[in-house]
């Protein structure tokens, strides 16, 4: 499947248990960011378990593309022979990010302090989403931006031939916004600041450091303050990427809702910015437990066991676990319609501006499947039918959203009638292969 291609209609059938081992892809984040440090570099960055979605894939050829060699071994094994901090060649032709959000935004960050000039695009779906909340302190530092009306690609960055270190506050919790601040500061002098109200997923933070930046981490008055001093030789590492909890969250919610399931996902990396959706099925009551708990690659990691609950309930999910979950709520509200009660998801308004609008998205699809959803501008809620009460039958949009797209495959399993999403295409954006997975522990998915 291909998210830039043909759209593939793809059908979610009731299934028998769902048992096995379920071999994720690994994490995302850390993918995307082994690229790009290792980019920046000095030497060869030696990388396995590298996520090889179409996201990630985009990320490898832009780095290619600033001068940086990327060798792709076979089996997740790659090498990045980076060019050093301020080392990036102007690219000869368009950036293209495809969907990827977390790509375009980093990639901005890390080529802004440098004395080039880049054109970035993506797809109808990234085209349509805002930029100004990274090229706003991006400017900071001496950036100029040109782009279509709202801050929307396709847009060109001139980046500074003179930057300037910044102290910039964080106006809403987003890893991509701080991440891309950090990579920026990497090729200004001095002491760059950047400060989070609310704490979000910290995989920039120690990948600079296990890179060899000096960068520090206090809690202040005024939030998170993250200092990265600038200018350094960052040294090549050798990095494990750990299996990803987001795409962790299919197989594991799958079998929560299907009855007589018992699902094994292996090394799951536990960041405690990122597990948040994993505690809050427990609070929901949820037959989920952590196993051989260790550390890889400086990322707590885990086995996590999924079994069938029938007992769970609807629970209001604490708003400041949102930017440890911010993907997983999708996925969440399919649980949460097979749980008794109503489950309130309130501090997301992140959501609106993901992929997609992912609370109307999945608003609407819950709905065309007999689940009852309230919502406002940051919030939202799932009333639910309790196991084995969902009507299912409903065809739902995906918005060229992987997340989208999974999360109504996962609650086919469990519903009484089949579910469809008009293109599951984009599913390869992030699990390439989620279909032959999910099928392997007995899912019936069938591409319409």
């Amino acid at each position: 499947m291909s998210g830039h291609g043909t759209p593939i209609p793809m059908t979610s059938h009731r299934a028998a248990p769902l048992s096995g081992v379920a071999e994720v892809p690994g994490d995302k984040s850390i993918s995307h960011r082994s690229l790009i440090l290792g980019a920046m570099a000095i030497g060869e960055t030696k990388i396995s378990g590298l996520l090889e979605g179409d996201d990630v894939l985009d990320t490898a050829k832009a780095m290619q593309a600033f001068g940086a060699e990327v060798v792709n071994h076979g089996g997740g094994n790659w090498s990045v022979f980076g060019v050093g901090v301020g080392g990036f060649a102007e690219p000869d032709q368009v950036i293209d990010c495809g969907n990827s959000g977390t790509g375009v935004r980093l990639i901005m960050g890390c080529m802004a302090t440098s004395p080039i000039t880049v054109t970035f695009t993506g797809d109808s779906s990234l085209n349509g989403r805002p930029m100004a909340r990274v090229t706003d302190p991006l400017a900071l530092f001496g950036a100029k931006t040109v782009g279509r009306k709202g801050g929307r690609l396709p847009m060109t960055i001139v980046g500074a031939a003179e930057p300037t270190p910044v102290r910039y506050v964080v106006p809403v919790p987003s890893a991509q916004v701080k991440s891309a601040v950090l990579l920026a500061g990497l090729n200004a002098p001095g002491q760059t600041v950047v400060i989070e109200k609310e704490a979000t997923r910290d995989h920039s933070e120690r990948m600079l450091a296990g890179f060899g930046a000096e960068i520090t981490v206090a809690d202040t008055e005024e939030g998170r303050e993250i200092t990265l001093t600038g200018q350094p030789e960052l040294k090549p590492q050798v990095i494990a990427v750990p299996r990803d909890p987001s795409s962790a969250a299919f197989p594991v919610c799958a079998a929560l809702i299907t009855p007589g399931s018992d699902v094994l996902v292996p090394g799951i990396g536990l960041n405690p910015t990122r597990a948040g959706l994993f505690y809050t099925l427990q609070d929901m009551g949820a037959d989920l437990t952590f196993e051989n708990m260790r550390e890889e690659g400086g990322e707590p990691v885990a086995d996590l066991r999924a079994k069938y609950s029938s007992a769970m309930k609807g629970i209001a999910v604490p708003p400041d676990r949102a930017a440890s979950m911010i993907d997983e709520y999708p996925v969440l509200s399919v649980v949460a319609s097979f749980a008794t009660g109503k489950t309130m998801m309130a501090g997301v308004k992140e959501l609106r501006v993901k992929e997609s609008d992912r609370i109307d998205a999945m608003a609407r699809g819950l709905r065309a499947n007999g689940v009852t959803v309230e919502e406002g501008e940051d919030w939202w809620s799932v009333e639910g039918l309790g196991p084995d009460g969902v009507p299912g039958g409903g065809t739902c949009e995906s918005f060229l959203d992987h997340r989208i797209a999974m999360s109504f495959m996962v609650m086919g399993m469990g519903a009484q009638n089949p579910v469809t999403v008009d293109d599951g295409s984009p599913i390869t954006t992030s699990f390439p292969i989620f279909e032959p997975l999910m099928t392997g522990l007995g899912a019936k998915l069938s591409q319409d």
